[in-house]
């Protein structure tokens, strides 16, 4: 699609992908605070392997900086303020078409919107999403964290590939 001025249209409209990732995120934190108390409790969803476990992160990714004097929390909010407007920046100067660099920074978008709220309303990230084999444990998270890791990922994959040609077999 071209716009009257001759320009690409924008890809600003994938911001409808980081609203969906956004409302699943806040709508499963808010069943997991409904369902999953108290907090630390495991409940197996898939013995072995997956659990649904309520928790609290005051930190960022694996906990970092979670033992801060509440100042992290401020932190956090002004970063992702500062990311989630710069990748929309870059959505817009994105052509529509673009979907191997409009997904994954909707994906980001969406992911940290997602946490900034939890953060601005309760000063903490809920999380609820335990994965597990054996003895060893991930960090407990949530659907914005997935968001988030799923498009840093094809974000890097995709700067990986770039420009390269495929070649069709006949």
């Amino acid at each position: 699609m071209v716009l009257r001025t001759g320009k690409p249209a924008s890809a600003l409209s994938w911001l409808w992908l980081s609203l969906v990732v956004l409302v699943l995120d806040q709508v499963t934190k808010f069943w997991a605070l409904q369902a999953l108390a108290p907090a630390g409790t495991p409940h197996p969803v898939i013995p072995g392997f997956l659990n649904w476990t309520l928790a609290f992160n005051t930190g960022a990714a694996f906990s970092f900086l979670a033992t801060g004097s509440g100042w992290q929390r401020w932190f956090f909010v002004l970063l992702a303020v500062v990311i989630s407007v710069a990748l929309a920046t870059w959505l817009k100067k994105t052509p529509r078409g673009d979907w191997k660099s409009a997904l994954p920074l909707a994906l980001v978008i969406g992911g940290a919107v997602g946490n900034l709220i939890d953060r601005l309303h309760a000063a903490q990230v809920t999380d609820f999403i335990e994965v597990y084999w054996r003895t060893y444990y991930y960090p407990v998270f949530n659907v914005a964290d997935c968001a988030i890791s799923v498009g840093a990922v094809l974000l890097v994959l995709g700067s990986l590939f770039q420009g390269k040609k495929t070649t069709t077999v006949r």
